[in-house]
């Protein structure tokens, strides 16, 4: 995130807090609401129950206003909340829970581009997101959290609950895999 959006998410969540404002957990709401379906997705498997999820996240955030002000990274405490609320789901859902399970994402779904790059950009993109979606699961949220969600290294260690040293791995590999995919494929 940069740092623009960072003053403004603090801003965003001081007035949550301490003035229940409804507006700014509306402005919250347009800011995560998208990269925290994309980050559910790969726990549930449907932009449906994803989408669910993220309600519940942005309820729980409403709930819980009151103690926003002891949040020292809201950006790490809301993707924390996501990921706990779609392990929940899958749990109440009572379906095994496999975090090997392939999915797709598109994570250029949103990507702002004329119609010429489009055009001559559309089959590397193609083939690149083929890349991404054959990375193993956790390996795919590590790279998908840092290279399209913009997290820190440490905060992605944080909400996925596993060390720094396993996010760098995760990292090396996917680098790795995408690489050379990528190699036999263009």
């Amino acid at each position: 995130m940069d740092h623009l959006l960072m003053n403004n998410t603090f801003v965003l969540v001081n007035k949550l807090a301490s003035e229940d404002s409804e507006a700014a957990l509306g402005s919250l709401y347009e800011l995560y609401f998208e990269r925290l379906v994309r980050f559910v997705y790969v726990y549930v498997q449907s932009e449906n129950s994803a989408e669910e999820v993220v309600a519940d996240v942005f309820i729980s955030i409403w709930l819980g206003r009151k103690e926003l002000v002891n949040i020292e990274n809201f950006n790490s405490y809301i993707f924390t909340i996501a990921r706990n609320k779609a392990i929940s789901y899958f749990r109440k859902e009572e379906k095994h829970y496999n975090m090997q399970k392939q999915s797709t994402v598109d994570i250029y779904k949103n990507t702002e581009t004329t119609p010429e790059d489009d055009f001559i950009s559309k089959e590397l993109i193609e083939k690149f997101n083929e890349a991404v979606n054959s990375l193993p699961t956790q390996c795919k949220t590590v790279f998908i959290l840092i290279r399209e969600d913009k997290l820190k290294y440490k905060d992605v260690a944080v909400v996925l609950n596993i060390s720094i040293k396993t996010v760098e791995a995760h990292m090396a590999k996917a680098t790795k895999i995408l690489r050379r995919l990528l190699e036999d494929r263009i």
